[in-house]
């Protein structure tokens, strides 16, 4: 597996070693040792997956601390752009987006730290997306941004306006008008 910084370099992107031949292919999509000596130590605890349809967006989720949570975000079926925007007060990066394509075929995984909103738009017919969580879910720590806010400006690659998006996702604050209570510090 390698690990690559992205535009934001605590959002990491991780590309796994896969094995091909006639009758498929294998990879290793998780080992906790070896993202340990890549320099990533963390203890996951929750695993989650999604199904949606093209055009869907989800997004912008985060939790407040102490209950934030750093995701491990990769695709099983289809093609999808995951978002992580900076939401650390002080940051250089505040307010920035990093977009990774993700897909069953390049099998990237997006490493999302705490401090950062995520959300996706699905690009294919329909798309499964799995992610690992180092925090359980807390409804009341529940927080979001919302999806098409002009100052963090997503280029979500489909117009708005088709987007498939939840009454809870449409409602969501600003990012200037956002819960936040993260601060900047260096993750890795």
């Amino acid at each position: 597996m390698t690990v690559e910084p992205t535009s934001i370099p605590d959002v990491l992107l991780l590309k796994p070693k896969v094995f091909s031949d006639s009758r498929g292919y294998f990879f290793e999509s998780y080992n906790h040792n070896t993202l340990k000596l890549l320099g990533i130590d963390i203890t996951f605890v929750q695993d989650n997956e999604s199904f949606s349809k093209k055009g869907v967006i989800r997004g912008l989720h985060y939790q407040l601390s102490p209950y934030a949570q750093t995701k491990l975000v990769r695709v099983i079926n289809g093609n999808i752009l995951d978002i992580a925007v900076d939401i650390r007060k002080n940051s250089p990066t505040f307010g920035k987006y990093v977009g990774i394509e993700l897909s069953d075929d390049n099998k990237y995984q997006l490493l999302i730290p705490k401090g950062f909103a995520h959300g996706f738009v699905v690009l294919s017919e329909f798309a499964i997306v799995t992610y690992k969580c180092d925090q359980y879910y807390k409804p009341e720590a529940d927080r979001g941004i919302r999806f098409n806010d002009p100052e963090i400006g997503i280029d979500w690659i489909i117009p708005t306006e088709q987007a498939i998006v939840s009454a809870k996702d449409n409602i969501h604050p600003a990012l200037k008008d956002a819960d936040l209570n993260f601060f900047y510090t260096s993750t890795y």
